[in-house]
């Protein structure tokens, strides 16, 4: 058995608030941390490989893995389906490792409400001013005037759900931002409910006192 059960850490942000950064980062500090490897149905693209971008399934699968509950969270975008398989979360837990979802508000509910919403940890990134989150995404030169536009148009509807999440951490140095969800993240693994060995430990002690 594992020393503790792992937890599903879900982080999300508006676009340009350093979601991404971050999660690279964590993953970096803790190479234990499985990052969440979506299921959809759109055509796999030169160079991608089933199982390391993507699992890619036929639209039917994609809708019998939904009716048996086998996804976390699912959505259509374009036209195609993207999702969270159950399967290799649930053997992440049991091996005790983490697996960090990068995903949207919607997503994010869809998991808390499932049945391992109980071993969620979700965490909102914030950034420090909304003119410092269009300087970010202008920053990065990869993105047309009209897509930064939208991209901002909905950030105002992704900040709305900030209340949402069980930590909301200011992005307004990536240092101390970095620092302060390594301090939420090995607090939640110290949670009683998540070490399954202490109740043997607990027994033991015991023991030893009526030995004494």
């Amino acid at each position: 058995m594992a020393d503790r059960r792992g937890l599903l850490l879900i982080l999300s942000s508006p676009s340009g608030a350093g979601k991404s950064t971050l999660a690279k980062r964590l993953m970096a500090w803790d190479p234990t941390v499985r990052f969440s490897v979506s299921a959809t149905t759109r055509a796999p693209r030169p160079g991608e490989e089933d199982g390391r971008e993507y699992y890619f399934k036929s639209r039917a699968e994609f809708e019998t893995m939904v009716a048996t509950g086998e996804m976390l969270e699912h959505a259509e975008v374009f036209g195609n389906f993207y999702g969270s398989p159950r399967g290799p979360v649930e053997t992440a837990m049991r091996d005790g490792r983490d697996t960090l979802f990068d995903i949207d508000w919607q997503g994010g509910q869809q998991i808390r409400n499932s049945a391992l919403g109980r071993d969620v940890v979700s965490i909102f990134i914030l950034p420090p001013s909304i003119a410092a989150l269009e300087s970010r995404l202008r920053s990065r030169a990869q993105d047309s005037d009209e897509v930064i536009a939208g991209r901002m148009a909905k950030s105002r509807d992704e900040i709305s759900h900030w209340a949402e999440y069980d930590y909301v951490l200011i992005n307004d140095d990536l240092d101390t931002t970095f620092g302060n969800l390594l301090t939420i993240l090995q607090s939640e693994r110290m949670r009683r409910d998540r070490q399954p060995q202490l109740s043997d430990f607990v027994r033991g002690l015991n023991k030893e006192f009526e030995t004494r």
